[in-house]
C-alpha cells in the first residue's frame, strides 16, 4: 500500500481501471484539506520540536458492499486522496487484492526504475576526492 501513498492520481485511476474496481463509493467523509503540525527532533532522541506545519488532504469512502476505506495525503490534491480511499476499501475485499497488487506492481516498476535512472545520473557526476600526502608522516 505505500506504492498507493506514492502514486498520482492518475495513476490511481489507472490502478483502479486494471482492476475492475468501480470508483463508485459513498462519501463517509468528503475530501478535506487541512494543516497538520509537523514535529521533529535533533538527532532523533532529542526533546520535540514544532518544525512546521503541512497540508494534508483525508478522505474517507464506503463501497456498496460495506467496506471502508481511508486516506490521508500530503498536499491539496483532493481527487487523490478520495481515490486512495477507494483503492482502501477495494483492497479489503479478497477476491479483489490479486488485481489490484498487480496494477500496483507495475507503478513500483515504473517508479524504480526511474529512481535507478536518477541513481545513474547522480553516479555518473560523482566526484572522488583522495590525497597522495595527508602529512601525518
Amino acid at each position: 500500500m505505500a506504492w498507493a501513498g506514492a502514486a498520482t492520481a492518475d495513476e490511481l485511476r489507472d490502478v483502479l481501471a486494471q482492476a475492475g474496481a468501480l470508483p463508485e463509493a459513498e462519501n463517509l467523509r468528503a475530501p478535506e484539506t487541512g494543516l497538520v503540525m509537523v514535529r521533529g527532533r535533533i538527532g532523533g532522541d532529542g526533546r520535540a520540536f514544532n518544525a512546521g506545519e503541512a497540508t494534508v488532504t483525508r478522505a474517507a469512502v464506503r463501497l456498496p458492499g460495506g467496506e471502508i476505506g481511508f486516506a490521508y495525503h500530503l498536499g491539496r490534491d483532493r481527487a487523490r486522496a478520495r481515490l486512495a480511499a477507494i483503492l482502501d476499501a477495494h483492497w479489503q475485499r479478497p477476491e479483489a487484492r490479486p488485481a489490484l497488487a498487480a496494477a500496483l506492481a507495475e507503478i513500483a516498476g515504473r517508479r524504480a526504475d526511474a529512481a535507478q535512472q536518477a541513481a545513474r545520473k547522480a553516479a555518473a557526476t560523482r566526484v572522488t576526492f583522495f590525497t597522495l600526502a595527508r602529512g601525518e608522516d
